[in-house]
């Protein structure tokens, strides 16, 4: 099933997009080591750049739109394949995302909702060096992480989108995405951050991706993902142009 324009539909998801960045009661970020909020910076929060205390997402509205850009135009031209994003937060892409597939009547995709909601795993002498020198783990309190996956499921209720088309994969992505039941895939985010989280989306579920599907980035700007996205890439022969979307994330479609 593919789309047109309708006006309905671009006032309803436009607003939706202000609601899980929280454009609309401008909520103040956490920052990390801070002892209290700090106030709202909006040019931060339209370019994910702050830890908001109440916003379901992070990413920013540039990062929103851009989603809306590869899922409008992965219907729009019938790519087949559902929506999926590996590292979630509280959810608010993951309801975006199937807020756009509610607002054009879309009943055959699925939005696939993969997460530790756990929060960032402590690191081990076995992992990769740039992941050791990260250590995610040490920012999980700091940013509001983790968001465990009954929070995540009651978000999406709150928007009246927590239905059939929405399945969750809760668990580490090194365990979860090898048995994955995803079958195709129109539009794949990725928002784990780390080298082997990167690694393991990208091994397991880039060939799912379908020609002419989206594969975004939100973490680019880290060194960790950074490498493990040119790795994958330069193994696998990947030449599409890699297009900046802000200054943290990029994306590029398929092309083989």
């Amino acid at each position: 099933m593919t789309i047109a324009a309708n006006a309905t539909a671009d006032l309803y998801t436009d607003l939706l997009k202000r609601v899980v960045s929280n454009l609309i009661y401008e909520d103040a970020p956490n920052i990390v080591g801070a002892t209290a909020p700090s106030e709202f910076d909006k040019q931060a929060r339209l370019v994910g750049e702050d830890f908001p205390t109440v916003a379901h997402t992070m990413i920013g509205l540039k990062r929103l739109d851009n989603l809306q850009h590869c899922l409008e135009s992965a219907l729009r031209d019938g790519i087949p394949g559902d929506f999926v994003e590996t590292g979630v937060w509280r959810g608010g892409a993951c309801i975006f995302a199937r807020g756009i597939l509610k607002a054009h009547g879309i009943t055959d995709r699925t939005v696939w909702v993969a997460d530790s909601f756990q929060g960032f795993p402590g690191v081990t002498e076995d992992d990769h060096a740039l992941d050791i020198t990260m250590d995610l783990a040490q920012y999980n309190e700091a940013i509001g992480v983790p968001t465990d996956l009954t929070t995540v499921q009651q978000n999406f209720e709150r928007y009246g989108l927590l239905d059939e088309q929405v399945r969750f994969l809760p668990g580490w992505f090194q365990d979860t995405m090898p048995t994955a039941p995803i079958e195709q895939v129109a539009v794949l985010r990725l928002d784990g951050d780390s080298y082997s989280a990167t690694m393991d989306v990208l091994t397991h579920l880039y060939p799912k991706l379908s020609p002419g599907g989206y594969a975004i980035v939100d973490d680019y700007i880290l060194d960790a993902c950074r490498e493990a996205l040119h790795d994958y890439r330069d193994q696998h022969g990947i030449t599409d142009e890699i297009i900046k979307i802000d200054r943290q994330s990029v994306y590029w479609r398929r092309t083989a």
